[in-house]
C-alpha cells in the first residue's frame, strides 16, 4: 500500500464495537495509524483492537454524556497522542408509525446520532485544532431523502449533516477539515435486523434498483477511508450518491407517492408496528443507558 496521509498518526472512531465502526477501524489501522475505539462494548472494542494491524486503543464512552467524552478524549491523548482525525459514527435507529414510538426512545436516537455527534466534536476540536486535523461526519442518504417509519433516525441524519455544515464554516479559517460521508444501504446488523421486519424490507425493495442494494461493509470502509486521506467535504458511498444531490428537491414527492401507493397495502397484510432498536448496537445502547421502553 502507498504511503497514507495517516500513517503515524492517531484517528478516533465513534461507534467501533462492530459493523462500519470496526470496519473503518480495520481500514485506517491498514494505512498506519493508531486507531481509538469509542463506544459501547468493552468486551468487543476490546476484540477489534487486538487485531488491529498496529496500536489500537478501546475506549469505554457513551456519546451523550459530554462529561465522559472528555475524559475519553484525555485518554487517548495519554495512550496514542492527539488525534489529527475523528470520525463520528456513532448511531442507532428505530422503525415503525411515528404515533407507535414511545417519545423517550425516539428522543434517544437523537440524541445518540445528532447529539452524541456534537459532543464528539466538543471533546476532539481542541485536538484537531492543534493537529490541523479532520472531522468526518457519518451520515445517510436519508439526510438527503428521508423515508417512511424510520422518523427519528433520518431527522437525526438531517441534523448531523446541517451540523457538520455549520461547522466546517466555523473551523475553515482554522486549518480544520469537516467532511460528511453520504451512505447507501450498507451490510451491518442494524439493517439485517430492519429486513427481519416485512414492512422495512418490502419499502427497501420497492426503491430503485441502485438504492435498493445493500453494500458490503468493507467496501464502504474503504471508501470512507479514502476520503479520509483526501479531507473531503463530502465523500459517497457508492459513489452514484452524488447524483441525488442536484434533485434532493423532487425526493420526498416520489417517496410521497410510493409511500401512498405501498403502505396501504402492507398494512392490509400486517399491522405497521414500532420495532424497538435495531440491531445488536441499538441493543447494547439500550442496555447501556437504562431502563426504557
Amino acid at each position: 500500500m502507498h504511503t497514507s496521509p495517516l500513517a503515524d498518526r492517531t484517528v478516533a472512531v465513534t461507534g467501533a464495537a462492530r459493523g462500519l465502526g470496526a470496519a473503518l477501524a480495520h481500514e485506517i489501522a491498514r494505512r498506519g495509524a493508531r486507531v481509538a475505539l469509542l463506544g459501547h462494548e468493552k468486551a468487543a472494542m476490546d476484540a477489534v483492537a487486538a487485531a488491529l494491524p498496529g496500536p489500537a486503543l478501546a475506549v469505554e464512552v457513551d456519546v451523550t454524556d459530554p462529561t465522559a467524552l472528555d475524559a475519553a478524549a484525555r485518554a487517548v491523548r495519554a495512550g496514542l497522542g492527539p488525534p489529527s482525525a475523528v470520525v463520528a459514527n456513532a448511531g442507532i435507529a428505530e422503525g415503525g408509525p411515528f404515533l407507535a414510538s414511545h417519545p423517550a426512545a425516539w428522543r434517544r436516537v437523537i440524541d445518540v446520532n445528532l447529539t452524541g455527534s456534537a459532543h464528539t466534536a466538543r471533546a476532539f476540536l481542541p485536538d484537531l485544532l492543534d493537529t490541523a486535523g479532520y472531522f468526518l461526519q457519518i451520515a445517510s442518504l436519508a439526510s438527503i431523502g428521508a423515508a417512511p417509519l424510520m422518523s427519528a433516525y433520518c431527522a437525526s441524519k438531517a441534523g448531523v449533516e446541517a451540523f457538520a455544515h455549520t461547522l466546517r464554516a466555523e473551523v475553515a479559517h482554522q486549518g480544520v477539515g469537516v467532511g460528511i460521508a453520504y451512505l447507501n444501504w450498507t451490510d451491518t446488523d442494524m439493517i439485517r435486523d430492519a429486513d427481519r421486519h416485512a414492512v422495512l424490507r418490502e419499502l427497501r425493495a420497492h426503491m430503485p434498483a441502485p438504492a435498493r442494494k445493500v453494500y458490503p461493509v468493507d467496501t464502504v470502509a474503504a471508501r470512507l477511508v479514502r476520503g479520509l486521506e483526501r479531507r473531503r467535504t463530502a465523500v459517497y458511498a457508492p459513489a452514484w450518491l452524488r447524483l441525488t444531490q442536484p434533485v434532493r428537491a423532487a425526493l420526498p414527492p416520489v417517496v410521497l407517492r410510493m409511500s401512498r401507493r405501498e403502505l396501504p397495502r402492507l398494512e392490509a397484510v400486517e399491522p405497521l408496528r414500532y420495532t424497538g432498536p435495531l440491531g445488536a448496537g441499538g441493543l447494547a445502547d439500550r442496555a447501556a443507558s437504562g431502563p426504557g421502553p
